[in-house]
């Protein structure tokens, strides 16, 4: 059993990996969020110690690492905090954390998405990159906490991720990894001095149906070219743009997103990319083609109901997804959102995906976000036809 902390725990995605944490065995030790709409935590790890401060919550893992005891806070009660009001912490506003310090994400705001509970979103080549976890003892282990994962808003990935390995533990981070490709230098570096690893969740590569695609190219011709369509459309209410995710500093903007386990997925069968045209970028959504090694792709990614078809529209669905090969759909929707355990287990058995991994999708999705966008011009999604929408908070 190998001891977790979890980082962001308030967010839409962190069930899946408290979900992921049980039911691959292990437990969880602390977790932080600004906010405290975490009673998701009852389900899976009710005794886990909860704090609203990093400042806390770095103290509480240096005890248990020292001593191995959890939930004492060293107050003397459970979430007394000196003070007697969870959260409160001698500031008198809940989660705040000051500006300034590690995991401020966004003071005195709900602003990461999920807040109400459940419903809420080293180099390549290097021979240890996939070396198997180190079997853990049962309980508290002598190192304290071994594995930290990360959950918070995309633009503090990389600072939590250094915390996590600058305390010992091995370290794994939900999508994306980073928003920028020297953020991945900086970690495979530090990653180098602690002797610990960070792993991504690229949940997509564990799906049978793409693991079945991926077969089938790679024992195909060498030579062919295959003309790809995605698109995917994931509504989202006006909230979205209230808080970091409508930030692309925070978020990356819709292509790192919604966008970046779908790129992983196209390179990791497809191969490099050798051309990249952005057509249409907007609030709301992303649309252009990629040329790969073995793939034509035009894409459209977007956030906008409107964008749906109208028979989906009709259905009352808000999500639709599909991937198109030479006019053959591939159908990846059933199990897409519960790939986490597996992801999990892999991990923990020494077969995790290595930070070098993220290198072509986080390289990829920042030079879309800078990219220029041409228009309709070229070879382009039919989506990014329709017709454009005004941002939800503008006065023009």
């Amino acid at each position: 059993m190998s001891n977790f902390a979890l980082i962001g725990a308030a967010g839409f995605i962190a069930p899946r990996h408290l979900k992921a944490i049980k039911e691959s065995g292990n437990s969880l030790v602390a977790a932080l969020d600004p906010f405290d709409s975490v009673g998701i935590l009852d389900s899976y790890f009710p005794e886990a110690s909860f704090f609203t401060e990093f400042e806390r919550f770095d103290r509480h893992l240096e005890l248990v690492r020292r001593t191995g005891r959890r939930g004492d806070w060293e107050t003397g009660g459970l979430g007394d905090c000196e003070t007697g009001r969870l959260g409160d912490c001698e500031t008198g506003r809940l989660g705040d954390w000051e500006t300034g310090r590690l995991g401020d994400w966004e003071t005195g705001g709900r602003k990461n998405e999920g807040t109400r509970g459940r419903g809420g979103e080293g180099a390549s080549g290097q021979e240890d990159e996939r070396s198997p976890v180190p079997e853990r003892s049962r309980g508290a282990s002598a190192d304290g906490v071994d594995f930290v994962t990360v959950c918070s808003p995309n633009y503090l990935h990389d600072a939590h991720i250094r915390f996590g390995l600058r305390i010992g533990a091995d370290v794994i981070c939900e999508k994306p990894l980073v928003l920028n490709p020297w953020n991945i230098e900086s970690l495979q570096r530090i990653e180098k001095e602690s002797g610990k690893k960070v792993y991504n969740i690229f949940q997509l590569r564990l799906h049978p149906s793409i693991i079945a695609l991926k077969k089938r190219i790679n024992e195909g011709p060498s030579d062919k070219i295959y003309d790809i369509d995605l698109t995917y459309i994931t509504s989202r209410g006006n909230w979205y743009y209230t808080g970091w995710k409508g930030d692309v500093s925070k978020s990356g903007g819709i292509a790192t997103n919604i966008g970046v386990h779908f790129y992983d997925m196209l390179t990791w069968i497809f191969g490099a990319v050798k051309e990249n045209v952005v057509h249409v970028a907007s609030h709301d959504r992303v649309s252009g083609f990629l040329q790969l090694e073995k793939a034509r792709i035009r894409y459209f990614l977007s956030i906008n109901e409107e964008t749906l078809p109208a028979d989906v529209r009709k259905a009352g669905k808000r999500t639709y997804r599909l991937l198109e090969m030479n006019g053959e759909e591939i159908e990846f929707s059933d199990g897409f959102t519960d790939l986490h355990t597996e992801s999990y287990r892999q991990i923990l058995s020494g077969n995790g995906f290595p930070l070098s991994d993220a290198i072509p999708s986080i390289q990829l999705v920042h030079d879309i976000r800078h990219a220029v966008p041409v228009g309709l011009k070229g070879d382009y999604h039919p989506f990014a036809r329709l017709e454009a929408s005004k941002h939800p908070f503008s006065r023009e």
